[in-house]
């Protein structure tokens, strides 16, 4: 109380933070007991008849249990380690630009497909990839080549996906570390420059060394979604083509279609626990391996 009495004007200014968090994170928890239940409009969220660990039961009886947990996260991780790698990169080729209108252009264009919803991407996306009038399919048919089937063949989308994750964050991701490179104290880089180092080694000798408090919290709240997937990007992309379902299906897409398909709460419910604690063991686990690296780097 004697910390809110001193700093009240920095309480006040969270206060609408922890009022958005309270009634939007916190008091929907208790729709948890949906997972134990086999929800009736009649019965409502506390009044339905309690069945225990069934809907957890007939999720992994189904045999998708497995396969989305592999797929969320193997996909994940590929988003996580591509943004990582690509962000500091082009964080790093904006911060050794000298030209400023060239940087500003690059950074906007760079930035702009951060605003691009995955609807308007997956329309692209089908006009350029169509097997029948796509422009790729066009213009391989042009140069006599044969043309590929992306829809119907899983094997492309492990490389496709990656890359319109990056596509479309990467911008985002790298305004984080340039914030972070124009942080770094500039007379480091004079004295380097004095004492004869490189462009090259005054970026592997000082600005990724300096960075590397930024990558550690940022992957360490990127494992925080690494069992939650890019719902709005699979199921734009993909949607229900059941040829490539069984490479692309993961957590998010497969308690929707529980959802809408069958109406069944309980099911969709059980998923959404499933994945959050998986998440919190996986969050728990990458932060007690950080505090035994370093401890100041660590988020708690």
């Amino acid at each position: 109380m004697r910390d809110i009495r001193k700093n009240w004007l920095l309480y006040l200014m969270f206060l609408p933070v922890a009022v958005y968090f309270i009634f939007f994170a916190y008091v929907p928890m208790a729709g948890i007991v949906m997972a134990f239940e086999s929800y009736t409009r009649q019965g409502g969220m506390f009044l339905s008849e309690w069945v225990g660990f069934d809907n957890f039961h007939y999720f992994f009886a189904s045999g998708k249990a497995w396969l989305v947990t592999r797929n969320t996260m193997v996909y994940n991780v590929m988003f996580l380690g591509c943004y990582t790698v690509f962000s500091i990169v082009a964080a790093v080729f904006l911060s050794e630009i000298t030209r400023k209108m060239f940087k500003k252009i690059s950074q906007t264009l760079m930035f702009l497909p951060y605003f691009i919803s995955w609807v308007t991407v997956s329309a692209f996306v089908y006009n350029f990839l169509n097997y029948e009038y796509g422009i790729v399919n066009k213009l391989l048919h042009y140069m006599g080549l044969e043309a590929i089937d992306i829809y119907s063949n899983t094997s492309y989308w492990y490389f496709l996906l990656p890359f319109l994750y990056v596509w479309k964050w990467v911008g985002y991701g790298s305004i984080l570390y340039l914030a972070a490179i124009v942080g770094i104290d500039q007379e480091i880089y004079e004295a380097a420059t004095i004492d004869g180092a490189s462009r090259f080694q005054r970026i592997t000798r000082i600005t990724l060394p300096l960075l590397k408090p930024t990558m550690i919290i940022l992957i360490l709240l990127g494992l925080g979604r690494i069992m939650r997937g890019e719902f709005d990007m699979f199921y734009q992309l993909i949607g229900n083509n059941g040829l490539l379902m069984d490479a692309t299906d993961i957590i998010d897409t497969l308690a929707f279609r529980s959802l809408m398909g069958s109406a069944d709460f309980g099911m969709a419910s059980s998923v959404g626990v499933y994945q959050s604690v998986l998440t919190l063991i996986i969050i728990l686990a990458a932060n007690w391996l950080v505090r035994r690296y370093d401890k100041e780097q660590a988020l708690f």
